[in-house]
C-alpha cells in the first residue's frame, strides 16, 4: 500500500515498484510530491501506480533511464530476419541513429525532438532513405513500447498517416510507355555486347517480368523439358505434369530463387557471399512462356554447360559481375564502334530506357499483359505479388489464363517479327 508524508507544502506518497536492488537485496520505491494535492489525492495516485506495476503498464524511471544505443543494439540482436535486412538495419544505426540518438534515455526521447530530427533528414537526403530511417527508428520505439516490462508508456513517433502542415503530393518515378519494338532492340544490342546468352536473357527479361536477381538465379534444371521433372515434391511434380505437360501442355520455366549477396549481420564491413535464396517475399511460382522463348531456351541450353541458363561472358554466374557497368549500361545507351580485338558495331541507345533501370522492364510487363486483355489476377501472380483479402483467398489463377498469357506474348512476339 502507498504512504503519505508532508515536506512542508508538498505532500509526498511513496509506493513499492516490485523490484529489489540487485546489491543490496532492499526493495526499490518511487515517489511523487505535489504542493496542489491533498492526503486523499496522494494516496489514490499511489494507488494507480500499483494497480499499474500489478498489470505491467508501468514504465519505471530507471528502465526509460535506457539509453537508445543500448536498446538498439539489444534489439538488433534479438530480431529474427534475413541477413540481408539486419545488415542494412546496421548501417542506418551506425550512420543516422546512433549518432543522433545514442547516449539519449528512451524516456528523454520527444515528439518535438524526433519531428526535428527528421526536417533535417528530409532536407539533406532522398525521400526513400529518409522512409527507410523512419521505419527503423519507429520499430524501436514500438518495441520499446511493448516490451515486459515497457521501458516507455508510448511511443514518441507519430502516425505517419496524421499529417500536420502543408501536404505536398509523393513524388513517383516517371514511366513511359515502352514500345514492344524498344524490347527487341534492347535484345540487339545486349546479342551484340555479350552474344547470344545476352539477346536471350533480354528477351526472358521482357517476356516474364522476372526479377534481376532472379533471373541471376535462374538454373538450367528449372528450364524447358527439365522441368517439372526435376521437382523434388512428388504431389508438386505430379500436379505440374498434369497441368503443364498434359493433353494441351505449356511450355514454362520455373522462378524457384534468386542468386543474392547474403551479408554477415557481424561483418557488415564485407560485401558478403553469393547465395541462392527463396525470391523475394517467397514468390516461388511457375511462369508460362511463349513458344519463340522456349524454343531459344532450348537452344541456350544446348550452345552451353554452365549451370546457369545465362552464363556471364567470363562463364561464370551474372551475381559476380559489375552488371550495371558491363551489361546493362551499353545496352540501353548505346556505344560507339569499337575496333580491335573486341570490335563491335555502333549500337543505338534505346530511348524508352536511357539512363533507367533494367527494374523497368519489368514494369513494362505488366501493361503489356493488360493491353491484351490478359486478367489483372493473373498479371499479380505472374510477378510475384501476393493479392490481399477476399480476392486473394477466393480466386486463382486457371489454366485457361496461362493459355491466353502464352498467346498474347507469341502473338506480340509475332508482329515485330513480321
Amino acid at each position: 500500500m502507498p504512504w503519505i508524508e508532508w515536506r512542508g507544502n508538498s505532500c509526498r506518497v511513496r509506493w513499492e515498484t516490485g523490484k529489489v536492488d540487485p546489491k543490496t537485496g532492499k526493495k526499490l520505491y518511487e515517489s511523487k510530491s505535489s504542493t496542489e494535492w491533498g492526503e486523499e489525492d496522494a494516496y489514490n495516485y499511489g494507488l494507480d501506480r500499483e494497480s499499474d506495476i500489478r498489470n505491467h503498464r508501468h514504465v519505471a524511471k530507471a528502465d526509460g533511464r535506457l539509453t537508445f544505443e543500448a536498446w538498439a543494439n539489444l534489439w538488433i540482436q534479438s530480431i529474427e530476419l534475413d541477413p540481408s535486412s539486419i545488415h542494412s538495419y546496421r548501417k542506418y544505426l551506425r550512420a543516422q541513429l546512433i549518432p543522433e540518438w545514442g547516449p539519449v534515455p528512451l524516456n528523454e526521447i520527444t515528439t518535438l525532438r524526433y519531428q526535428a530530427w527528421m526536417k533535417r533528414m528530409n532536407a539533406n537526403y532522398s525521400k526513400n532513405y529518409v522512409r527507410s530511417l523512419r521505419i527503423l527508428f519507429g520499430m524501436l520505439m514500438d518495441d520499446a513500447v511493448t516490451h515486459r516490462p515497457p521501458l516507455i508508456p508510448m511511443t514518441p513517433v507519430p502516425q505517419h498517416k496524421k499529417r500536420r502542415g502543408r501536404y505536398v503530393r509523393p513524388e513517383r518515378e516517371e514511366k513511359t510507355e515502352v514500345p514492344t519494338a524498344d524490347l527487341h532492340l534492347l535484345a540487339e544490342n545486349a546479342r551484340q555486347v555479350w552474344g547470344f546468352p545476352g539477346y536471350v536473357f533480354m528477351l526472358t527479361k521482357a517476356y516474364t517480368g522476372m526479377r534481376l536477381g532472379e533471373m541471376f538465379g535462374l538454373r538450367r534444371e528449372f528450364v524447358g523439358p527439365n522441368w517439372p521433372e526435376c521437382e523434388k515434391d512428388p504431389k508438386a511434380r505430379e500436379r505440374a505434369l498434369a497441368r503443364y505437360c498434359g493433353k494441351d501442355p505449356m511450355p514454362v520455366i520455373r522462378v524457384e530463387w534468386q542468386h543474392k549477396y547474403v551479408m554477415d549481420p557481424d561483418r557488415p564491413e564485407d560485401k558478403g557471399v553469393p547465395t541462392l535464396a527463396p525470391p523475394k517475399y517467397g514468390s516461388a511460382r511457375t511462369l508460362v512462356i511463349p513458344p519463340f522463348l522456349a524454343a531459344l531456351h532450348q537452344q541456350l541450353l544446348d550452345s552451353h554447360e554452365s549451370e546457369w541458363l545465362f552464363p556471364a561472358m567470363s562463364g561464370g554466374p551474372l551475381l559476380t559481375t559489375d552488371f550495371n557497368t558491363y551489361y546493362w549500361k551499353p545496352v540501353r545507351d548505346g556505344v560507339d564502334e569499337r575496333t580491335g580485338r573486341y570490335a563491335r558495331p555502333a549500337l543505338p541507345a534505346v530511348e524508352s530506357f536511357t539512363k533507367k533501370r533494367i527494374h523497368l522492364l519489368r514494369h513494362a510487363h505488366g501493361p503489356h499483359l493488360e493491353e491484351d486483355g490478359v486478367a489483372d489476377l493473373a498479371i499479380e501472380e505472374r510477378l510475384g505479388h501476393v493479392i490481399q483479402g477476399v480476392r486473394g483467398v477466393y480466386r486463382h489463377v486457371t489454366p485457361e489464363m496461362e493459355r491466353k498469357i502464352v498467346t498474347v506474348l507469341q502473338n506480340r512476339w509475332e508482329r515485330e517479327q513480321s
